[in-house]
């Protein structure tokens, strides 16, 4: 008879928490979705959660093709 006493361990997967750019509010699972690149600047980046990222249609950064 197997002895079924372990739980399920955490998953390995690294969740990201900050704010959405879209929704206006800190929120877990945020991904990067767009880069400004400025020459003499600081640039600037928006990040954006999950059901945002559904609702807009928007592709992760690191999923977007070269």
């Amino acid at each position: 008879m197997a002895d079924d006493t372990q739980t399920e361990g955490t998953p390995t997967t690294p969740v990201g928490y900050g704010y959405c750019s879209w929704h206006q509010r800190f929120t877990r699972g945020v991904r990067l979705v767009w880069v400004e690149e400025a020459g003499s600047g600081p640039g600037g980046s928006l990040f954006a959660c999950g059901p945002c990222r559904q609702t807009y249609s928007l592709i992760p950064f690191a999923d977007q093709p070269l």
